[in-house]
């Protein structure tokens, strides 16, 4: 007859601190795995807004970001705005340029597309349409969650890139022609992939639809 052997007290100690320490090692991995696990999830159905026409919901890799925009400040530049989120050019469009905790830009249409990135170029990609002028005689506080048209260094060339600061930016003021604020979602912009050493960004995040709510 075979006789059980009990594991003593220090063995049992030793099996459940491996168990523990398995079970955390697995958590912390699921944890860093899934970096949109603590974001809060936004749905405009369930928020009553004021003025619904200028809401603009974008949804990224952790959710919906919520914008409201101003076409009483920039009337030719949510005008623009308007015009390419209806005609859902902005989809599948990567965040090329990232400067973590600080601003995400996207809406390269020409460069940045999913399945036809062009490393080389993109950040200098067209819409099309054409570029506008500068609309920065309004006062515009650039506060966290500000939402502008991105141009080049010069001032009337403003075409469908934009970008969102997540901090203030009062150098930004008078500089930038501004198209609204974001509402909600804040947190899931400070998700979108970042690198340490640069700006513009390897095998990037990407939009995955920005629609108008009206």
């Amino acid at each position: 007859m075979i006789k059980k052997i009990k594991p003593s007290k220090s063995e049992k100690i030793i099996l459940i601190f491996l168990i523990l320490l398995g079970s955390i090692t697995f958590g912390t991995f699921f944890i860093i795995k899934n970096k949109c696990l603590f974001v809060k999830k936004y749905d405009p159905k369930n928020i009553n807004f004021k003025n619904p026409t200028n809401i603009a919901v974008l949804n990224v890799p952790c959710g919906n970001v919520i914008i409201e925009l101003y076409p009483e400040i920039s009337p030719n530049g949510v005008n623009r705005f308007k015009k390419l989120i209806r005609s859902n050019a902005y989809d599948n469009v990567a965040f090329h340029r990232v400067i973590k905790d600080k601003l995400v830009q996207a809406g390269d249409l020409e460069f940045g597309k999913k399945g036809n990135l062009n490393y080389g170029k993109i950040g200098t990609g067209k819409s099309g349409l054409g570029t506008i002028k500068s609309e920065i005689d309004n006062v515009f506080n650039y506060t966290k969650g500000s939402v502008g048209l991105a141009r080049s260094f010069k001032n009337d060339t403003e075409d469908s890139q934009f970008f969102i600061i997540l901090q203030d930016e009062p150098l930004y003021e008078g500089e930038y022609t501004p198209l609204g604020k974001v509402l909600y979602g804040l947190k899931a912009l400070k998700k979108i992939k970042s690198q340490r050493h640069s700006e513009y960004i390897l095998r990037p995040d990407f939009i995955n639809s920005f629609k108008m709510l009206k």
